[in-house]
């Protein structure tokens, strides 16, 4: 398992420090014991009732076998983030290309794809549910806007199609949520930043007597941007009530409310970016979105034996989303559209998860079913006059995908030497698609054939010395047909894209205080869908992808910690019916990403950071006849916690050189646009636990 470290306050505690998160240091313990204390600790750690999952984790120790990163609610709050996934930047091999557009999902680079997040390359869960949107802007969009980084328990990044809790937008890989649950704790994070920037989060949990638990989490934030015409705000709510009916028996309710809006300034050209690289295109118009997000969940847990538990889950979302967009259309010419999602859900699942033996050994395992049903109202304008409408809408209609999927995983820690799992997942799709007006669009519209895919996954760990844990693994992962493709009679035949991944891997202990983790894998795609004429389509194309990832840990010193999270990709189409792109890298992803963070404490109370990050050179066009040579940027952190008291009082400077730097490139209309990053930004705030 990779672990990231974390910048944690100091304590006074004289004890060396260890810049791991719980996960990591609590499977480094396991791992150091004889087989026969593990199994104990292993029984030790079943889920209890004060510990609500939505699917279980009693497989959990399948993770050791593939590269995952786990960060907690200590390495949250180390980080002082606004969004989640600025965390991302601490996962090896991972890069987020921020678009720099109000309220509109950013691109995650995982595993030598470049589409997750504003795609579906990335599938992403909170408690168990997934967020990814089936038809928004891009199959599999993602908004991390509605989590508080406040109320969150542990962020976990699976690498790969490896886990067989969830499905499809599973291919590069999964990031799994956790909300906090049960308490007690009072969290507060109060900042102002350059640009007119400010953000406030609260985090609550209180125990109501012995059997109902309140967890709240709010976060309100506002920015002017650091360009004209980029200012935004958003508000988050979340509530989680729970009671323990019988003491076998607990019940949960939580809720979701987001709001957001904010203007966007649009990509400049490069041009543009060489000479004023904050400034705004004049052919842009008054671009930018709004949100509104509400969501409502159930749950309910059993524990049918000591070591049997059943859960079950249904929850229910509702959701409108609207975007401007300003772009060019020829060399000289830009327009804006206009697109709005109106998006309901409804889903609902169960699970058992146990523990067992099979001649002596300790078998875990979860087995379930799930299903959900999904509608989006879509429209879509262009050519608007500032919002306004101009015309009949290219596109007005109603999109809808039902899933149905079984899933089970087992965990056998056999041997320190022979630890396998393995994992299948099942799922099946259904749909239709049916205009609510008139559109000028040509894209297919009528009802899906059933597509159904069974996806196995295979791992194996082994202790083979005290400070040496090798996995290996290969799993397969899939993606239907993208946007409007998937309702075309012409793509009844289609098979899903089939992803196929092996990894090999290793965690050191090669001396005290440090932790290596490094891992090489092949990701094949096959049977990519492409179009042979409107409206019909076949299995032609795939793709070889390969990289090495790793990451460091290090307690140097007392005082002193150093980190590393790094990874490369090369990323080859090998299949495609553009023969001329056979060959070439696939466009979005940088050939390798670092990054390193010192942490220091010269003395009680006083911690300060420096963290670098690099992002290699990548192509941004298919034909790979434009790339962008990436950047390199360096953060310092200073932070004060009194002695005596739960506070801390921090400053930051981002970008400490002020240069001007690009967080995406793309190419459009034969254009290559840049999305500026900011410029050096100064933020002050106050932490504090009550």
């Amino acid at each position: 398992m990779q672990s990231t470290a974390s910048s944690r306050p100091s304590s006074a505690v004289p004890c060396r420090r260890w810049p791991l998160s719980g996960a990591a240091l609590t499977m480094l313990v396991l791992r150091a014991l004889p087989a026969g204390a593990q199994t104990a600790d292993s029984q030790a750690d079943l889920p209890t009732l004060g510990a609500m999952e939505v699917k279980g984790q009693a497989a959990r120790g399948a993770d050791a076998a593939y590269s995952t990163t786990r960060l907690d609610t200590q390495d949250v709050q180390a980080r002082h983030v606004s969004q989640p996934e600025e965390l991302l930047r601490q996962v090896p091999g991972t890069n987020v290309q921020d678009y720099q557009l109000s309220g509109v999902g950013n691109a995650i680079v995982m595993r030598g794809f470049g589409a997750g997040g504003h795609g579906g390359d990335v599938g992403v869960v909170l408690d168990g549910i997934p967020l990814n949107e089936a038809m928004s802007h891009a199959d599999g969009y993602v908004d991390f806007n509605v989590i508080v980084p406040l109320e969150i328990d542990s962020l976990t990044v699976y690498k790969g199609p490896v886990s067989a809790l969830y499905g499809n937008f599973n291919r590069a890989g999964l990031i799994a949520l956790q909300t906090r649950k049960g308490g007690p704790y009072q969290d507060v994070d109060v900042s102002a930043a350059s640009h007119g920037t400010l953000d406030a989060q609260a985090a609550l949990g209180l125990k109501l007597g012995e059997a109902d638990s309140l967890n709240l989490a709010a976060q309100h934030a506002r920015t002017d941007g650091f360009r004209s015409a980029s200012g935004a705000e958003r508000t988050t709510l979340a509530a989680r009530w729970s009671h323990r009916i019988a003491p076998t028996l607990e019940v949960a309710l939580s809720g979701r409310l987001h709001e957001a809006s904010g203007d966007s300034p649009a990509y400049i050209t490069a041009a543009q970016f060489a000479t004023d690289p904050y400034g705004r295109d004049p052919r842009a118009m008054n671009d930018g979105a709004k949100k509104h997000f509400a969501t409502l969940r159930a749950d309910v847990q059993y524990e049918i034996a000591p070591d049997l538990k059943w859960l079950g889950f249904g929850y229910a979302t509702q959701q409108d989303f609207t975007r401007w967009f300003s772009r060019p259309v020829s060399a000289a010419a830009w327009r804006q559209r206009e697109e709005s999602y109106d998006r309901t859900v409804q889903g609902a699942g169960t699970s058992l998860n146990g523990r067992s033996a099979l001649a002596g050994a300790p078998l875990n395992w979860v087995a379930g079913v799930e299903a959900f049903r999904e509608s989006t109202d879509y429209q879509f304008h262009d050519g608007l006059n500032r919002r306004a409408r101009t015309g009949t809408a290219g596109y007005d209609r109603e999109a809808r995908l039902n899933s149905v999927s079984a899933f089970a995983e087992l965990d056998a820690p056999l041997h320190p030497l022979l630890q396998p799992s393995a994992g299948l997942r099942w799922d099946r799709f259904s749909g239709a698609c049916r205009p609510n007006g008139p559109e000028t669009g040509s894209d297919p519209c009528g009802p899906m054939a059933r597509t159904s895919h069974a996806s196995p996954k295979l791992g194996v760990r082994s202790q083979v010395l005290p400070g040496l844990l090798l996995r290996a693994s290969g799993s397969e992962g899939f993606a239907l047909a993208s946007n409007f493709a998937k309702y075309a009679l012409g793509a009844a035949q289609l098979d899903p894209n089939v992803f196929r991944q092996t990894e090999l891997g290793a965690q050191m202990q090669p001396l005290d205080g440090l932790v290596l983790d490094v891992a090489a894998y092949r990701l094949r795609s096959s049977g990519e869908i492409r179009t042979v004429a409107p409206g019909l389509y076949e299995n032609y194309g795939s793709t070889r992808r390969t990289g090495v990832e790793a990451s460091a840990l290090w307690a140097a010193r007392r005082d002193l910690d150093l980190t590393l999270a790094w990874g490369s990709a090369h990323s080859r189409v090998t299949q495609n019916g553009n023969p001329a792109l056979v060959g070439r890298q696939v466009a979005g992803v940088p050939r390798y990403s670092a990054t390193l963070g010192v942490a220091w404490r010269p003395v009680a109370g006083w911690e300060g950071t420096a963290t670098w990050r690099r992002v290699g050179r990548y192509a941004v066009n298919a034909d790979n006849s434009v790339v962008y040579g990436g950047y390199a940027t360096w953060d310092l952190g200073l932070s004060y916690a009194p002695a005596g008291t739960r506070h801390r009082f921090y400053a930051t400077v981002a970008n400490l050189s002020g240069k001007a730097y690009a967080t995406s490139a793309a190419a459009i209309a034969g254009q290559t646009l840049y999305a500026p990053g900011a410029p050096r930004t100064f933020k002050v705030g106050v932490q504090g636990s009550f």
